[in-house]
């Protein structure tokens, strides 16, 4: 895992074409953006999780 510290405008680059950009902090909550190409799904991880269960459900069937 790669820890970083950024402050608010700060660029963090995944490979050649996702960027995490910080938007705020606020006490212990932080806001980013996420930039990526249209065809990169970006869910947070409880909907992606969610996500992975419907569709191991659906080819059960």
């Amino acid at each position: 895992m790669l820890v970083l510290s950024r402050v608010v405008g700060e660029l963090i680059s995944i490979g050649d074409n996702i960027s995490v950009r910080i938007l705020a902090v606020n006490g212990g909550s932080v806001r980013f953006g996420v930039e990526a190409p249209q065809d990169v799904n970006v869910h947070r991880a409880e909907v992606y999780q969610r996500i992975q269960v419907k569709q191991s459900k659906h080819k059960e069937r």
